[in-house]
């Protein structure tokens, strides 16, 4: 500004001054000032350009890219390296994927005990069991194969870890096995946790596992698709129960020494409980925090931070409503509730959520990157420690239904959908 102050003194003094008369210099005038204003809107629309080239840097604009399909309902995926991953179908197998040359090989040996679709009669089963829409139908529900996590020195020892849904005849429950993968087999199967009771029903198994630590942390869902089918103390309230809670155990599947104490009665390896159904479960880079999400019923969908001893309440405490109408459970004596972090006013079904660390999106750095089954949402957490500062729903108008997003080990980011026809899908910078 202060140049063209500059310029406008100097123009004063030529036109007073002006050996060729008034007419002329103002002509000339005119001239300087055309060029002048020439001169600043082009450097201003230089400007501009280049402030949106700075802005489309920090700001970038997300697209997805299919990298693989042809999936059977995938559900969790772990990267040996860039290009190389081991992958979860939920209604199909455990698989080795090479991004790059698209090559895929089933791993074989999984147990025996996984779960097989089986005819649904509802009449064979106590009331409100199953709901009477799956009546006469062979139904898979949440029931199949699960989370896949490496262990820490997986480049040694060819360890992983893995939660499925174990089978004895028409009755279901959850089971985490380690396992090593050699020749494309696994082998030296391990059982690390099986919550049981065995009980009918295909839904809410939870499944969720990450590491941190030396410590493996495994989300339990409380297993019923209506609440009054409990009465008295809700599964997720009963301590006596191992279903409805989040476990920690050592790698090895022994209980660490200093886990909270629940009681003489309680079951062993329970971290946390008044859970429903857990899908998700991460670690948040450079601290301690284990960050969950949690399915509600009518909305109620939740992201919470793992505390250890810590109740969150379901049923008794919850932001959405019951399946059941006039529900009305019993309650712990003085209990103590942990709120949630963020929770949503419609239903999302969040699942597989992750902490963005990647450079792609230098504006995503240290958010919380949540996929949704309802209504096929991907959201972007913007956090300030503990708090939620602001939810972004991204994609609006391409929608998947999706189950988990992963980061690469050099920060590539990939969706799972949630399909017949299920996809890899890298999400880049446009």
């Amino acid at each position: 500004m202060s140049n063209i102050i500059k310029l406008d003194k100097l123009n004063r003094h030529f036109i007073t001054n002006c050996p060729f008369g008034m007419h002329i210099c103002n002509m000339k005038f005119k001239f300087i000032l055309l060029v002048k204003f020439a001169f600043v809107f082009f450097f201003a629309i230089g400007s501009n350009a280049k402030s949106n080239a700075q802005a489309d840097n920090i700001y970038p604009k997300p697209v997805k890219e299919v990298v693989f399909e042809g999936l059977a309902h995938p559900w969790s995926m772990a990267f040996i390296n860039e290009k190389e991953v081991l992958l979860t179908e939920k209604d199909g197998d455990l698989l080795w994927i090479d991004l790059e040359s698209k090559e895929r090989l089933l791993i074989e040996g999984f147990p025996n005990d996984l779960f097989k679709p089986v005819l649904v009669t509802v009449d064979d089963y106590p009331p409100r069991t199953y709901p009477n829409s799956v009546d006469g139908k062979k139904i898979r529900g949440n029931a199949g194969i699960l989370e896949i996590v490496l262990a820490p020195d997986f480049d040694k020892n060819a360890e992983i870890f893995v939660s499925y849904v174990s089978q004895k005849d028409k009755t279901f429950a959850l089971k985490v096995i380690k396992a090593k993968v050699e020749n494309n087999a696994l082998t030296n199967i391990e059982t690390i946790l099986n919550p049981g009771p065995y009980v009918p029903g295909h839904w809410h198994f939870g499944g969720g596992m990450c590491i941190q630590n030396g410590y493996l942390f495994i989300t339990v869902g409380e297993r019923l698709f209506f609440e009054d089918l409990k009465q008295g103390l809700p599964i997720a309230q009963d301590l006596k129960d191992a279903r409805g809670a989040v476990y920690r155990l050592d790698l090895d599947g022994s209980i660490p020494a200093d886990n909270p104490d629940f009681g003489e009665n309680a079951i062993p390896g329970i971290f946390a409980f008044g859970i429903r159904a857990a899908q998700g479960i991460t670690s948040r880079p450079g601290s301690n925090e284990i960050w969950f999400s949690e399915h509600g019923t009518n909305q109620g969908d939740e992201i919470n931070l793992l505390e250890a001893g810590a109740n969150y309440g379901w049923p008794n405490r919850t932001s959405g409503t019951w399946r059941s109408p006039g529900y009305n459970p019993d309650s712990l004596s003085n209990p103590k509730y942990v709120e949630p972090i963020h929770y949503w006013l419609q239903t999302v079904a969040p699942t597989g959520l992750t902490f963005y660390t990647g450079t792609e999106f230098p504006s995503w750095q240290g958010n919380l990157i949540v996929p949704g089954l309802s209504r096929g949402s991907l959201w972007r957490l913007v956090l300030e420690g503990k708090e939620v500062l602001s939810a972004e729903e991204l994609f609006l108008n391409d929608r998947v239904r999706s189950r988990k997003v992963v980061q690469s080990p050099e920060g590539q980011l990939y969706l799972l959908t949630d399909e017949d026809n299920g996809k890899i899908i890298r999400i880049v910078a446009e």
